[in-house]
């Protein structure tokens, strides 16, 4: 299956049935902050097709986000592996 065929397929449910309930909080309460820093890998839960992403200069919202630093670094490495797509392969917003 190509990437971009299989991202597609990829759905924000999917991606939240890999994470553990204390990464379900850790998400939840990171949720309440204003921002994300410069420079932190993020999801876009609602656009998974755009991959990892990345913060550039100016700091990203947090709604329907799932920052990397709020799950433990195998699940993010499953999330990535099921959207198809290189963790290094981030782009700048």
């Amino acid at each position: 299956m190509n990437n971009d065929l299989r991202t597609e397929t990829v759905t924000r449910d999917n991606v939240l049935k890999l994470l553990s309930d204390d990464e379900v909080a850790s998400v939840s309460t990171a949720e309440t902050a204003t921002r994300l820093l410069d420079g932190e890998e993020y999801l876009d839960l609602e656009h998974l097709d755009r991959g990892v992403q990345k913060t550039s200069k100016s700091p990203t919202a947090m709604a329907g986000l799932l920052p990397r630093r709020t799950v433990h670094k195998d699940t993010w490495g499953k999330i990535v592996a099921l959207l198809g797509r290189p963790s290094s392969a981030v782009k700048p917003t």
